[in-house]
């Protein structure tokens, strides 16, 4: 089991795995997961590790088509700016590899932000914490057990 997997365990949230082949020249990750597994884009969600000024990082949690939105994750973290992290410092901070980097069960937790898309789903899919691994749970689960904070966080 993974660091993410056991979160989820420790946190007494349902939650259930699914996996799939990863594609490492895949263009694009997530949506690539989604389609493996036959699962529509819009509840599948990327975690995407943040450079906040000054000095900071944060996690953001978006669905796998959407763009950040990097004013809006550095307003809700009260940061000048941000910016995404360079992936060698994402996966130290973290514990996983870039394309299984979860917002569960990671080395240093980060504060954690989830897009309000999310709270119309009665579940969603992250990363379980390993390439091909996800974890699929009600956002709200998701939000206990990371402490995350929900807020508009995409571009539109």
């Amino acid at each position: 089991m993974t660091p993410a997997v056991n979160a989820a365990k420790a946190a007494g949230v349902a939650f259930r795995l699914m996996e799939y082949e990863y594609d490492p020249s895949a263009d694009a990750i997530g949506l690539h997961a989604a389609e493996s597994l036959g699962l529509d884009p819009a509840i599948v969600y990327k975690t995407l590790i943040v450079q906040l000024e000054p000095k900071a990082l944060a996690c953001a949690v978006i669905p796998v088509a959407a763009k950040l939105d990097l004013k809006a994750i550095a307003a809700a973290a009260k940061a000048k700016k941000a910016d995404l992290a360079d992936p060698a410092l994402a996966e130290k901070t973290t514990g996983f590899l870039v394309g299984g980097i979860s917002p569960l069960g990671q080395k240093k937790s980060l504060p954690t932000f989830i897009d309000a898309s999310a709270e119309a789903l009665p579940e969603m899919v992250v990363n379980g914490g390993r390439r091909g691994l996800q974890i699929v749970l009600a956002p709200a689960d998701l939000a206990k057990a990371t402490k995350a904070a929900v807020c508009a966080i995409v571009a539109h």
